[in-house]
């Protein structure tokens, strides 16, 4: 392996860590932070995705698996396709009418990770990854990887908002 592809590699390994390990970060503390679980399922249900349970485990349990994933350069492609997914719907859910900027609750955060998350699965991991050491990489990076995790994350996201966002009735102004 030559200096130059081992900067990558290098920089594809800290890249895949630090969005994994935040990903699985926010996973964890909607099952052990705070309210727990039973708190992120009424705080689903108060912005629309319903029923909140539902969806509270299987955020939590998305974010905790992709950024395991992730950070392991483990099916990365899948991984990617997760993080594009539910950034996608927390994105539209929460952030959407906040404008860019993260301190104003904007959806900044969400872009950066669902961009972090189809850019690993285009390139792979890299060779410092699960999926290198299992010869995985062919077969799950470049455009496989991209329309697994664009396409496929795309796919989840639209689909989980169609089916199951109900946002709360807005009560007009004037009464």
């Amino acid at each position: 392996m030559n200096s130059g592809h081992a900067g990558v590699d290098a920089g594809l390994l800290l890249l895949r860590v630090v969005a994994g390990l935040t990903l699985a970060a926010h996973g964890y503390q909607k099952f052990f932070a705070g309210g727990r679980l039973s708190g992120t399922a009424g705080w689903f249900d108060s912005i629309g995705m319903k029923p909140g349970r539902l969806h509270a485990l299987a955020a939590g349990t998305t974010e905790l698996a992709a950024g395991v994933l992730l950070t392991l350069g483990l099916l990365t492609a899948l991984a990617g396709a997760a993080f594009v997914a539910v950034m996608l719907v927390a994105g539209y859910t929460v952030h959407r009418g906040n404008g860019f900027f993260i301190v104003r609750s904007g959806w900044e955060y969400n872009l950066i990770l669902a961009l972090i998350g189809a850019a690993l699965g285009i390139t792979g991991p890299g060779a410092y990854s699960l999926d290198h050491a299992l010869g995985l990489t062919p077969m799950l990076a470049g455009l496989t990887g991209g329309l697994i995790s664009v396409g496929a994350g795309l796919l989840a996201g639209i689909g989980q908002l169609a089916l199951f966002y109900r946002p709360p009735a807005t009560i007009p102004a004037d009464g």
